[in-house]
């Protein structure tokens, strides 16, 4: 994390007003939460509609912060502090954040996409890791406060940067990428997410293609190729590209796609390299593909991509499996939801092998715009009669879903319920030794309380 005096502080953020006696103090690390605050760290509050982090600054100092960033806007600054006075303190966390990945030796990969984000930048990770000192996004630090508090926790001999980037609306990814100057940019699809705010798959296409906007001259796009709205923009950009997808016309494609519980196994084409990756789902061989071909872009062998690749350490609730003391599995997968990965996930459960029964608990997928009804109906159409053995949802959305269902299942293969207590009450009587449960939601819907249920059930 970064370790720096005041002085280079101020001067890195842009701010003044520092007490001489101060300069020489030290920091190590930055925090925008009072309570989680590190001994020696430099707090900076940040304001928003609801909040304002200035009003805990006192707190901050008493818990351990070595100084703060202040808003010279705001009255009332702590006395007998060491106080950075800046225009705007998350401007302020920006600009440090931009300066102190300048001085680092490092490289950048930025992610982005509407579905496997999030695991791509884990696959990545993993298969630097064996020739690399290798920092990533943790959790949900992917947007305009959580980017620049992932650069400033970098240790200074980090040597690559995987860095995810989110949005909801126009600018955002854009605004992330020129603030973290990528060497490699990965796109790994365009979904449905944030339809609600860019109208279109075409405006949700326009959006993640801002992630070119601050690749370096010498920088790389990888991205889906088998996506057509990715297909008629990219050549228009004058960059230089690697494709991954299923057809023999990408730069990397996959062949001999083997499934278990254990993971993934497919061999690269061209040139007939077989990997494995510990994660479940056929649609995330993509992300494996995207991750193989920026290690090796950023001069990774094939050898440590796949040492690399064996570790892979997931973020949570996102396909995880685990086997429950009372006889039955679940998939975890409760993190988020659209229309695209709520499919592949069903794909997923039909196409596991070994269980007496599959079931599947799906809930509302969010963001979606004005036609969310008609992709919950279309997500439980896409269940294949004879593969699923029971549905169950939540939410006034997961009805649609559930009617989709009731198109491809008999009379009371599906349940459809608004209330969480009820819905869980009813999979635990419902549950058998030998079963395999796939629970998946959007973020909103806490879903993962379902997961919960079935785990905590004992022998």
């Amino acid at each position: 994390m970064i370790q720096r005096t005041l002085k280079d502080i101020q001067r890195m953020a842009g701010g003044e007003g520092l007490s001489d006696s101060f300069e020489e103090k030290s920091v190590n690390g930055v925090s925008t939460d009072s309570r989680s605050i590190l001994p020696g760290s430099l707090f900076v509050p940040i304001t928003g509609e609801n909040f304002n982090g200035h009003r805990f600054a006192g707190k901050a100092l008493s818990e351990g912060a070595e100084a703060v960033l202040w808003d010279r806007n705001e009255p009332n600054p702590p006395e007998n502090a060491p106080v950075i006075f800046v225009d705007d303190t998350l401007v302020a966390l920006q600009t440090l954040a931009k300066s102190y990945k300048e001085q680092l030796n490092v490289k950048i990969a930025g992610v982005t996409g509407s579905n496997g984000k999030t695991t791509t930048k884990d696959l990545l990770a993993s298969a630097l890791s064996s020739a690399y000192k290798v920092h990533k996004t943790k959790g949900n630090f992917n947007n305009h406060i959580g980017l620049p508090l992932t650069l400033l926790s970098m240790p200074e001999d980090t040597e690559v940067a995987v860095l995810e980037m989110g949005m909801s609306s126009r600018g955002e990814i854009e605004f992330l990428s020129n603030l973290a100057c990528p060497d490699a940019a990965i796109i790994t699809n365009i979904g449905e997410s944030h339809m609600m705010e860019l109208g279109s798959r075409e405006g949700i296409a326009e959006a993640k293609l801002e992630i070119v906007s601050g690749l370096k001259e010498d920088g790389i796009l990888f991205y889906f190729g088998d996506e057509p709205l990715l297909q008629e923009r990219v050549p228009l950009m004058e960059i230089k590209t690697v494709t991954f997808g299923d057809k023999a016309t990408n730069s990397l494609y996959p062949a001999d796609i083997v499934q278990s519980d254990e993971g993934v196994a497919f061999t690269a084409q061209p040139g007939g390299e077989r990997f494995m990756i510990p994660v479940l789902g056929k649609h995330n061989v993509w992300n494996a593909l995207a991750a193989i071909a920026a290690a090796r872009h950023l001069g990774v062998s094939d050898s440590d991509i796949k040492s690399g690749l064996s570790k892979l350490a997931m973020t949570s609730m996102r396909l995880e499996l685990t086997k429950c003391a009372k006889g039955w599995t679940v998939i975890n997968d409760a993190y988020n939801a659209s229309p695209t990965s709520m499919k592949a996930a069903i794909t997923l459960t039909e196409d596991l092998e070994g269980y007496a029964r599959k079931i599947l608990i799906l809930g509302d997928m969010l963001e979606l715009g004005e036609n969310e009804a008609e992709f919950h109906l279309e997500t439980g159409e896409h269940i294949t009669k004879g593969k699923i053995d029971r549905v169950f949802t939540y939410g006034v959305l997961g009805e649609k879903i559930a009617e989709g269902a009731a198109r491809k299942l008999s009379a009371g293969e599906v349940e459809s319920f608004t209330d969480k207590s009820d819905l869980i009450a009813a999979v635990k009587r419902f549950a058998r030794p030998g079963d395999l449960f796939l629970v998946k939601a959007s973020r909103g819907m806490r879903l993962e309380e379902a997961v919960d249920a079935l785990k905590e059930e004992k022998e």
